[in-house]
């Protein structure tokens, strides 16, 4: 039998189990999903060492730059954004393990914005600075949006969320939630510290978390007259180009 999993910390809001395990039973796949809730990336060598049959895996929250250095090969895609969420294993003559990485969430978020993209929309702030971020920056660049981060400290590339002022929200339209804020597991009743006073119905509100559809965020940007829009298409259409990944000849 295959094994295919994930890894990251927590994994209590991951659907990624439940999902391809019913998509090997409907299927007729002979194959396992596991999920392989690691609290150090250090961890992943003894993982790979246990499971032999480990043909890939999902990289989720907080490994997605992490997992780069044990990665034999990586995609120019993934290169490019510098994040990883799926690996494909392979394995020598000795049977040693090569992991090489690639970016789907790119694929996910690209393909369930796009439709909501009007031509407004020219500036994106992204909250939020981690792996998830950089595939989205990547992908509101691709489609002519400007992207402008957001962290809780400003940066050379980010500016504090006590940085944003009015004629920034007025000028930046679309805004797209990359932190785990609002997720089961990571604070379901929070929300990035944005003015949602400022909104209105020029604005389109993105957050990545899929669990719950419906999070706070979203909440407050609706009840300002936004249009909203979940990360559950973006999850499942990343996780369906996951599949194609681990399927294709290496």
């Amino acid at each position: 039998m295959k094994k295919f999993g994930i890894i990251g910390y927590p994994l209590a809001q991951s659907a990624s189990p439940a999902f391809f395990n019913a998509k090997f039973r409907t299927e007729g796949i002979d194959a396992e999903y596991i999920p392989f809730e690691i609290k150090s990336i250090d961890e992943l060598p003894a993982v790979l060492e246990a499971h032999p049959e480990l043909c890939g895996f999902n990289v989720t929250i907080p490994y997605k730059v992490e997992v780069m250095k044990f990665l034999d090969g990586i995609s120019d895609e993934a290169k490019a954004i510098n994040a990883v969420n799926v690996v494909k294993v392979t394995r020598d003559k000795d049977g040693k393990a090569c992991l090489w990485g690639y970016n789907s969430d790119v694929i996910g978020f690209t393909r369930s914005i796009e439709p909501f993209v009007k031509e407004k929309h020219s500036k994106a702030l992204v909250l939020g600075t981690g792996g998830a971020s950089k595939a989205i920056i990547h992908s509101l660049k691709q489609l002519g949006i400007a992207p402008q981060p957001v962290s809780r400290t400003a940066s050379s590339v980010a500016i504090a969320y006590s940085d944003i002022t009015a004629e920034i929200m007025q000028s930046h339209t679309v805004i797209v939630n990359c932190t785990p804020l609002g997720m089961v597991g990571h604070g379901i009743d929070q929300c990035p510290d944005i003015p949602y006073g400022m909104l209105d119905e020029r604005h389109l509100l993105y957050d990545i978390v899929y669990n719950p559809e419906n999070t706070i965020f979203l909440q407050k940007g609706a009840s300002q007259g936004a249009a909203t829009k979940s990360g559950y298409e973006m999850w499942y259409l990343q996780a369906l180009a996951s599949w194609e990944i681990w399927e294709k000849e290496q």
